[in-house]
Formats: structure tokens, sequence, C-alpha cells
């Protein structure tokens, strides 16, 4: 196997679950030192323990990443402990559904602050650390299908993938003159922990709106962030690549 990130430094929010876990694991196989940032210590420090354990390189860093001093912390964490960030994988997110009639304030503002502020404070903190290591880098958003084209009972999470889409196209124009390269994926309906308490006539219907009729598995989507991290994709900025099976055509 062609080892594609040999000794890139990448730190991946919400890597402790899910999609996070997936692509740190498969980063690491390819080289990948690997950070995970993660509000759950327990799970963080399990994909840890799993990585060293397979002879790769990895450390968890508990950080809120809608909290500007955490994010920053852990940034000046990483600097010291590797030298640099040379990946970020934004990808911290939470859902939390209402009709728009019955959102609270609270509700909006929580996944706002996560889904979309957490991912401009981390994509600030890492640019400025590229920039100022003058050696690029690589800053791939985590965005959903649901930010092309909106979901019933999803004002907020929706209004943030939505967001991400246009910060992504916006800090390409802005970054890439440091060559550093920003992309987002935007993955469809995946088989991760988010959907285990979802009725199972929901999970059919969301297969129905697939055209190969099926949900994704978190490997598609680290698969992607790995095309879009490695040289593979190394004329590739400002793009949002959709992982969705065919929901979005």
């Amino acid at each position: 196997m062609e080892i594609l990130l040999k000794d890139k430094v990448a730190v991946i929010t919400g890597g402790a679950n899910g999609l996070g876990k997936a692509t740190a694991l498969l980063f690491s196989e390819h080289g990948a030192k690997i950070v995970i940032v993660d509000v759950n210590q327990e799970a963080g420090d399990k994909v840890v323990s799993e990585i060293i354990k397979n002879g790769g390189v990895a450390s968890f860093i508990k950080t809120d990443v809608s909290n500007s001093d955490d994010v920053n912390k852990m940034v000046e964490n990483v600097i010291a402990g590797y030298g640099g960030i040379d990946i970020l994988i934004n990808n911290a997110g939470i859902l939390a559904d209402a009709r728009l009639v019955k959102m609270t304030e609270e509700t909006w503002d929580r996944v706002i602050d996560i889904n979309l502020k957490g991912i401009f404070l981390c994509g600030q903190a890492a640019a400025k650390a590229m920039i100022e290591k003058e050696n690029g880098g690589v800053i791939l958003n985590t965005s959903s299908v649901v930010g092309i084209y909106g979901n019933f009972g999803q004002s907020n999470y929706v209004a943030a993938k939505a967001g991400v889409i246009g910060m992504t196209k916006t800090w390409a124009r802005e970054l890439g003159k440091y060559n550093i390269r920003v992309n987002a994926v935007a993955p469809g309906f995946m088989k991760t922990e988010i959907i285990k308490d979802m009725p199972e006539k929901i999970i059919n219907y969301m297969k129905e709106k697939v055209y190969l009729k099926r949900m994704g598995e978190p490997q598609d989507i680290a698969n992607a962030f790995l095309y879009l991290a490695s040289d593979m994709g190394k004329y590739v900025n400002g793009t949002v690549l959709s992982v969705d099976g065919g929901v979005v055509v």
C-alpha cells in the first residue's frame, strides 16, 4: 500500500466516534500523526489506544470547539508537541432537531455554536499556524447534503452546514496564496451513532431517497478525506465533494 500522509500532523475534531474515528484510523494507516480533538475523553482515549496498538502515533486533547480559549490552547499544544499542523479535519458536530415553530433559541444556538462557530474557530486557529509555519496545509470541513438541499425539522443543522460550504469557498480564496487548500465533504445518510435511536421506518425512508438504496459507511467519508488531504487531491481547492450515494444529483 502506498503511504499517502507520511509524518503529516492531522488534527481531527469530533475524532472520538463515527466519521472522525474512521478518518483517524485511516490517516494513521497512511503514516499521519493523529491528534483526536473531542469532548468525549473516554471514547477519544480508546481511539488513541487503538492507533498506538497498531503502531501509529496519536494523542487526545479534550476541547470544546465552540470555546475560543479551548481551541487556541489546543492548537498551541499541538504545535508544542508536534511542531505544527499539516491537516485539519473540521468534523465536530451535533444534532438537535425540531420544526421551525417549535425550535427553541437555546437549541438553535447550541447547534450553530458547535457546527458552525466551532469550524470557524478551529479553521482560523489552524490557518494562522499554517501561515506562520510557511509550509502550506489542508483544511477539510464536514458539511452535509442537507446543507445543499435542506431538510425537514433541521433549520439549525441545515443553516450550519450551508454556512460551512460558504466558509469553505471563502477560505479557499483567502488561503490559496499560502498554499493552504480548503475543501468540504458533504456526507449523505451515514451509518453512525447519530442514527442508532431513529425508528426503523425513518431509516428505511432515508434509504429510499438514495439511488444506491443503502446508507453510507464511515469509511466512505474517510476515503474522501484521504483523497482531499493527500497529494492525490493537490489541485482540488474550494470544492464540495458530495459522498451520498446519489442523493444530490
